[in-house]
């Protein structure tokens, strides 16, 4: 079993930063892929990024180029570094690992094991 603590959630204004992190904890040796999710309220949960233990990166568009996912696999820790913020990326980001790509592509939510319980993103234009 693998626990998923999120923090670093918070308010900003349009145009600022923010940075989420997340922990691991449990048979992390079982996680290969690990990403972040977001759901804004009467909306489904939509994948922001992917990260692999060795390195490899995919991205949701809205985000590329302004969100950069990275992770410490000694620490058994994920971040995402958001830049550029703008106000439709207030969303709950959840923390997600041990993706299983037979169950879908990266973006689905079903294809992962184990969730966060979620950190809070507010935007203010």
């Amino acid at each position: 079993q693998v626990r998923l603590v999120e923090s670093g959630g918070g308010s900003v204004q349009h145009g600022g930063s923010l940075r989420l992190s997340c922990v691991a904890s449990g048979y992390t040796m079982s996680i290969y892929c690990m990403g972040w999710f977001r759901q804004a309220p009467g909306t489904e949960r939509e994948g922001v990024a992917l990260i692999s233990r060795l390195g490899t990166t995919a991205y949701a568009n809205s985000v590329k180029g302004r969100f950069t996912i990275s992770r410490d696999n000694a620490k058994n820790s994920l971040s995402l570094q958001m830049d550029s913020l703008q106000s439709e990326d207030s969303s709950m980001y959840y923390c997600a690992a041990g993706y299983d790509s037979r169950r879908g592509p990266w973006t689905t939510t079903s294809a992962y094991n184990y969730w966060g319980q979620g950190a809070q993103v507010t935007v203010a234009s």
